[in-house]
């Protein structure tokens, strides 16, 4: 089997995991997820951005409610447009579209697209803890997190901290942004923060939607 056969074949029964998962933890933690190679130019290209000045700061909320507000995120961002997406972007974007039908065929949540930009934190930035739900909406229901630094270790910090049960704030889990790992999980039902970090960090945050 060729290279390229083998890795399609590898995100197919990722996809199929990653869809189970959902339906009994509603959580997983996927490393390896792509090929090293496309982990490693996607990197590239989010600091590309930055030193060009292609990253913007996050804002929260929705619509006309959206502010700016760095005590609670610190992020800055740049949203993922199919019409002006890299090769890299669009093949990522390509693997997420099989990952939804595959979600739609486990879940029945009627996913209908994706919308996701790539964020990086400054060092000591952080994202205190949220639901990946806007207020009085639902259109967020699944949350994919796929994470773009190499070497990364315990003392870097940034890790991702998921609450698992949200009526107990001692119960947690914490997850190192390590380049390749995939988190996914159902939006509403997982509280989470993203702690400060010691180093430049990078990942690739989106959600697939119901629609409006």
């Amino acid at each position: 089997m060729l290279k390229g056969q083998f890795e399609a074949a590898e995100i197919v029964d990722n996809n199929e995991r990653i869809a189970a998962a959902l339906l009994e933890q509603g959580l997983i933690t996927l490393d390896d997820f792509l090929p090293p190679a496309l982990v490693a130019q996607l990197a590239t290209e989010a600091i590309d951005l930055r030193r060009g000045e292609g990253l913007r700061p996050a804002g929260i909320g929705r619509g006309p409610s959206q502010h700016l507000n760095e005590g609670i995120r610190g992020d800055q961002i740049r949203w993922l447009e199919p019409d002006t997406a890299t090769p890299a972007q669009r093949h990522y974007l390509e693997i997420l579209e099989a990952l939804r039908q595959a979600i739609n065929r486990h879940l029945f949540l009627g996913l209908f697209g994706f919308e996701g930009h790539l964020a990086l934190y400054p060092p000591g930035a952080y994202y205190r803890k949220h639901l990946d739900q806007f207020q009085g909406t639902q259109h967020r229901l699944v949350t994919v997190i796929l994470y773009l630094n190499p070497d990364w270790r315990d003392e870097d910090g940034g890790q991702l901290r998921i609450y698992p049960d949200p009526t107990d704030e001692g119960c947690h889990q914490d997850l190192l942004p390590v380049a390749g790992r995939l988190v996914c999980f159902l939006s509403g039902d997982f509280p989470h923060e993203v702690l400060p970090a010691r180093r430049e960090r990078l990942s690739i945050t989106g959600w697939f939607r119901q629609r409006d």
